[in-house]
């Protein structure tokens, strides 16, 4: 169930990425004058819908692994009538065309800091290392006598902004200070210092000694906690969603060159083959353990943590188009540059067919191993 929940949340929003990615380079095109006659978001000769306006077709086909815009002129095996000569790929100037392949991938980069830029300012930055800790409950009784935190006044959305001397305290350090204040100063308040709608108050509460559910005492007040953030101005969001994108790319690069180096492919494959569990932190995934994710997080209505992944998945993915073979974009960005530096001299792309169609099968052969493992060896779920 929560890997359908995963299907149905992380497959449309990853045809959306598609379609945002191809737009890119259909317009960028466009605008430079260059002849488009395919936009697909998919692949395969299977079409489930297409239409066509004039020397446009537009359409969806049934392999969902990505997406096309096709380009008079890209294809070295292509004939192209005499009067579309001016509007050809190869007819533009480089950085035209480079702008053009670009547009693809950049679009992940824009759309991942609004993504990131949306999440911070309506739900608060979920990679804060200080979550402030509010009140979701305040209860009435603990083991039959008046509860603390009900007696002193406190309410269900205060924020716990110090107690004691340690302030912005975690959940864990909260347990200790009224475990120590109830062993060693029992009935004896301590200073809870709150932020109650912009007012900051100060509740003295005398913390009790009860049993926790493993059974084991530990001091309590009486309150249900939540980990809560804090929200962003819309300026001070985009901001951040901007350099959050930066921090994505670090982190990406870090674990695109750990999963591709030897040791992480020949790792990769080696699980297939024996008992070794799968590690979080250093093996890569595929969209069946994506959507497993998805579905997790889904299922528990984390919406800042689900928001954030999306941010973090379309910045990935976006890099990993970057990547500087063919056939990726980055792959045709690498040509025009390798074309500059021999001093303008075109590179004949029949002769990249070959390592395209190398890269291709690697790149579809893990996916493929990377899928099974999500199958057989997933990842344990939070």
């Amino acid at each position: 169930m929560t890997w359908l929940l995963g299907v149905l949340i992380f497959f449309p929003f990853l045809t959306v990425i598609i379609a945002i990615h191809e737009a890119g380079h259909f317009f960028a095109a466009r605008h430079y004058g260059m002849k488009v006659t395919e936009y697909f978001v998919g692949f395969g000769p299977w079409k489930l819908w297409s239409r066509r306006k004039g020397e446009l077709e537009v359409g969806v086909k049934a392999i969902w692994a990505g997406g096309y815009v096709k380009i008079a002129g890209m294809n070295p095996y292509e004939e192209n009538p005499p009067e579309d000569a001016p509007r050809l790929y190869g007819a533009k100037p480089r950085w035209q065309r480079a702008i053009t392949i670009f547009a693809g991938p950049g679009t992940h980069f824009v759309l991942g800091a609004l993504i990131f830029a949306f999440t911070f300012y309506f739900f608060g930055n979920v990679n804060d290392p200080t979550p402030q800790i509010g009140l979701a409950k305040v209860e009435t009784t603990i083991d039959g006598e008046a509860a603390p935190a009900s007696v002193a006044g406190l309410q269900v959305g205060d924020i716990i902004v110090s107690v004691g001397g340690t302030v912005e305290p975690t959940s864990e350090q909260l347990a200790t200070i009224f475990t120590d204040q109830a062993e060693d100063r029992p009935g004896v308040p301590i200073d809870v210092t709150v932020d109650r709608n912009g007012d900051v108050i100060v509740v003295p509460v005398a913390p009790v000694m009860t049993t926790n559910e493993e059974g084991d005492p530990t001091g309590r007040i009486g309150v249900e906690l939540q980990v809560v953030t804090t929200r962003m101005g819309p300026l001070t969001a985009i901001k951040e969603g901007v350099l959050e994108v930066g921090r994505t790319i670090e982190e990406s690069i870090h674990q695109i060159g750990r999963v591709f180096s030897p040791a992480g492919i020949s790792r990769t494959f080696g699980l297939l083959f024996n008992d070794q569990a799968r590690d979080p932190t250093r093996d890569s995934t595929s969209v069946v353990g994506i959507s497993q994710q998805v579905g997790s997080i889904g299922s528990d209505g984390d919406w800042a943590v689900l928001f954030y992944f999306f941010g973090f998945i379309t910045v990935f993915i976006g890099l990993i188009n970057l990547l500087p073979l063919p056939p990726f974009d980055g792959g045709h960005l690498a040509v025009l540059l390798i074309e500059k530096i021999r001093g303008g001299r075109a590179i004949d792309m029949r002769k990249l067919i070959p390592v395209s169609a190398t890269v291709l099968a690697f790149f579809v052969t893990f996916v493929v191993a990377t899928m099974i493992l999500d199958v057989t060896k997933p990842f344990a779920l939070p």
